[in-house]
């Protein structure tokens, strides 16, 4: 896998360097602000792109303007943001549109090394990965008709759904067997009214139906 880094704190940019290329990873390049992200991009085309959402000069959304860019020249290029704190309005404007090969995790995460790399790789894959506490944040806020109809089961299924979890993810998270799990979702896709696909597409449609604005 190649990446490119994008994170103002010396600090930490090093040591994400440090933490990837020792588990494998090619960074091919790592900078400190939005512009120099977009360039590095441009001229590496990366499997993946791993940017901060504040970065210089206002430190607000740079890094998440940066990387919405690149998403719309590229649509598949991988990205997944860091964040301080649970900003929302972020993870919404991110996730809005294709969600395949998105992710956006607070930094704190980082220090759990598995599952960060976990998130990594997942992305890159072209799949999800959502911190729990966004998730939550956002479950909370958009219960509204038809999610109301999920049971308490459903909606924590939902969740881990949300966060890019398998089904067999979510079945050790909830300890309950991979069967249950399944039942689980043929139940959300069911009450959300989302139709048969071949695809994940149904997945991907079940958890926009409450991250989307």
């Amino acid at each position: 896998m190649r990446v490119v880094i994008a994170e103002d704190s010396v600090l930490l940019r090093e040591g994400l360097v440090r933490l990837l290329e020792t588990s494998g990873i090619d960074v091919v390049a790592a900078v400190g602000d939005a512009d120099a992200l977009v360039a590095a991009a441009e001229a590496h085309l990366p499997d993946l792109v791993l940017a901060d959402v504040r970065m210089p000069p206002t430190h607000t959304d740079e890094g998440l303007r940066a990387a919405l860019q690149l998403r719309k020249q590229r649509p598949r290029m991988a990205v997944l943001v860091l964040s301080q704190f649970v900003e929302e309005r972020y993870a919404v404007e991110l996730l809005t549109g294709e969600t395949g090969g998105l992710g956006y995790l607070l930094k704190d995460r980082v220090a759990d090394v598995a599952d960060f790399l976990d998130a990594l790789h997942r992305v890159a894959a072209g799949g999800t990965a959502l911190d729990p506490e966004v998730v939550s944040q956002l479950l909370v806020r958009r219960r509204s008709d038809p999610l109301d109809a999920l049971t308490r089961r459903e909606t924590d299924v939902l969740a881990l759904m949300a966060e890019g979890r398998s089904n067999s993810a979510i079945a050790t998270a909830l300890m309950v067997s991979d069967s249950s799990v399944a039942k689980h979702i043929a139940s959300i896709f069911t009450k959300l009214d989302i139709p048969p696909a071949d695809n994940d597409h149904r997945r991907v449609l079940a958890v926009l139906r409450f991250l989307k604005v």
